[in-house]
């Protein structure tokens, strides 16, 4: 009786750390940004490319672009999804100039999950 409770009990465990462990990795992840975080770049880029750890759903996944020095003036950005669903690429709609710039993004996964972030990155 006593070995029939204790595997009970661990197979209860070992269900309930899988379900967690499913529920943590179905969060879409900020992997790599391009420009990077933080980076100063020479040249303003022509676009912005955020990667991800696995596939987004597209109609919940996008970004803006801001100008803290300028009181959080946004910047007029068209962003898509990349066709393996683990990108989204915004282009400025004008040439970015000198300054500190903000990458405020949102991502959901597949399954609905949504995430939020920040990317911060300077055109010196």
């Amino acid at each position: 009786m006593f070995n029939r409770k204790r595997t009970s009990i661990f197979a209860a465990v070992g269900i309930a750390a899988a379900l967690v462990a499913t529920q943590a990795s179905a969060h879409a992840h900020l992997v790599s940004s391009n420009p990077a975080a933080n980076a100063t770049v020479a040249a303003a880029p022509k676009t912005i490319t955020l990667t991800f750890n696995e596939k987004l759903a597209p109609a919940f996944s996008k970004f803006e672009i801001t100008m803290p020095e300028h009181g959080g003036m946004k910047v007029p950005v068209k962003t898509t999804v990349s066709e393996d669903g683990k990108s989204i690429t915004g282009t400025p709609q004008a040439a970015l100039g000198k300054g500190a710039y903000k990458v405020l993004w949102t991502a959901a996964s597949a399954d609905g999950h949504k995430m939020t972030g920040e990317v911060t990155f300077k055109v010196g």
